[in-house]
C-alpha cells in the first residue's frame, strides 16, 4: 500500500514543514539535515524555506527542490504534535 502524499505544508521559522498528509494525520518534518547538501543549500534563505508549497503530493520549492513523499511521511514526527507546535513556532 502507498504511503500518504502531502496536502497541506506550513514552513516554520527553523526549518521544519509541519505537515498534513492525505489521511489526515499531521507530522513535523526537520529540513535542518538538507540545508548543506547541493540543490537543498539554497533553503538556507529563510526567505526562500518559506516559499515551500505542496505539489503532486509532496512538498516543493520554485526553483525545483522536492523532498520525496514517502520521505516526509515516514520521517516525521507525529506523536505529540500539538506539544511540538508550541515548540517550534
Amino acid at each position: 500500500m502507498m504511503n500518504p502524499r502531502v496536502k497541506n505544508v506550513i514552513p516554520t521559522d527553523k526549518y521544519k514543514l509541519i505537515l498534513t498528509f492525505t489521511n489526515d494525520e499531521q507530522g513535523i518534518y526537520d529540513c535542518s539535515e538538507l540545508l548543506n547538501f547541493g540543490v537543498f543549500k539554497e533553503l538556507r534563505d529563510i526567505n526562500y524555506f518559506k516559499q515551500a508549497s505542496v505539489l503532486h503530493g509532496t512538498v516543493t520549492w520554485p526553483n525545483e527542490q522536492d523532498i520525496c513523499p514517502d520521505t516526509l511521511y515516514l520521517d516525521s514526527k507525529k506523536n505529540n504534535i500539538s506539544h511540538e507546535l508550541l515548540v517550534i513556532i
